[in-house]
């Protein structure tokens, strides 16, 4: 019986229970598929690094920009037009306001920015020096309305400070009256509609009015960023726009391309003491003087429009080479053939001095 237990653990029938060169060879087994693990994960990871990279490569002629959303549509179509011309360019530009439209370009998000007002010296510092505007298109704000079976309004200068100083409250009031005989207009109360973000388009409207008037300027002020004592707001040229068409009563600012077809607009007095109509051709007498260095001024003109500014595009000196030149060539175009298509979309082409300038400036962009 002992003999019989000496054999069994003799034989040893365990096959988990391994010695000797039994175990090393396990362990060179082992030891083996660890390391074509490690070569498999390493080769992994190289095949998506390579992939990554290629993706890169792919889109090195994309460009992304954002900004003022008074521009958007031009932009937009620019960039479709260009594309066609450009096989396998794409070029994104988003109308988020000139105020995120410019922050997204300072902090590297996007390759340029829209604004309808130049640079502040503080944003100007952020950037190091290292940036470039532009002019690149004209336009005039429309004073848009809904009051229900009036569609033709005149506003005079005086009219329009004391709406949007909260002055004037109802459209019966008698300093609308005299300017409408032609029209009764009802006991309405009046409803502002501004914007809630900054924005380019604020800062041209309040830029305006405070030049022309002292009241103004001392209680709301000019800027992309406005504190205003009456109204509702709301978000991008969109949101201004729906919340008219609702809204009874309301008058806003938008540019005059989202007004068209959608709202009535108001005719404006100009310093000669004209009523206005906004239009491509009265937004193009205004401009007819423009030049960088004036901004914003009170053209004096009969048919001028006064609410008609220009609208800029920023971007960086320096780029990698590719895509620099890639940015100076959708320039070149959006200030040449570009400004062909401007009046189509209620835009203003630039005067050619502006044109011949800029086109001077993007030599600026390595």
């Amino acid at each position: 019986m002992i003999l019989g237990c000496q054999q069994h653990v003799g034989r040893d029938d365990r096959p988990w229970l391994l010695k000797g060169s039994s175990l090393g060879l396990v362990t060179q087994l082992l030891t083996f598929t660890l390391v074509k693990s490690r070569i498999a994960i390493q080769l992994f990871l190289s095949l998506m690094l390579g992939s990554f990279l290629a993706s890169c490569n792919a889109h090195k002629k994309d460009l992304y920009g954002s900004g003022a959303s008074f521009p958007a549509p031009l932009y937009q179509r620019w960039a479709a037009d260009f594309n066609k011309e450009h096989p396998g360019v794409s070029i994104n530009y988003q109308g988020v306001g000139s105020g995120a439209g410019i922050r997204d370009f300072t902090n590297n998000l996007t390759d340029f920015c829209g604004s309808d007002v130049p640079l502040k010296s503080s944003e100007l510092d952020k950037l190091h020096g290292n940036v470039v505007g532009i002019p690149a298109t004209g336009g005039t704000i429309a004073l848009a309305y809904n009051i229900p079976g009036i569609t033709k309004l005149r506003l005079s200068r005086e009219a329009i400070l004391g709406i949007f100083l909260g002055k004037i409250t109802a459209w019966n009031h008698p300093l609308i009256t005299k300017d409408n005989p032609e029209i009764t207009l009802p006991a309405l109360p009046i409803t502002i509609i501004t914007r809630s973000e900054g924005s380019g388009t604020t800062a041209l409207f309040t830029e305006y009015f405070s030049k022309i008037s002292e009241e103004f300027e001392k209680k709301i002020g000019s800027g992309k960023s406005v504190k205003w004592p009456v109204g509702i707001a709301g978000k991008g040229t969109d949101g201004v726009t729906a919340l008219i068409k609702q809204t009874r009563g309301s008058v806003g600012y938008i540019e005059l391309g989202f007004a068209q077809g959608r709202l009535s607009f108001a005719d404006l007095e100009n310093k000669a003491g004209y009523f206005v109509t906004p239009s491509c051709e009265s937004g193009a007498s205004a401009l007819a003087t423009w030049s960088p260095e004036k901004g914003v001024g009170d053209p004096i003109g009969v048919g001028d429009y006064p609410l008609t500014g220009v609208t800029w595009l920023f971007c960086h000196k320096e780029y990698a080479v590719e895509k620099g030149a890639l940015i100076k060539e959708f320039l070149k175009y959006a200030l040449t053939n570009g400004q062909l298509m401007a009046s189509q979309l209620g835009y203003i082409p630039l005067p050619p001095t502006v044109v011949e300038q800029s086109l001077k400036t993007l030599e600026e962009i390595k």
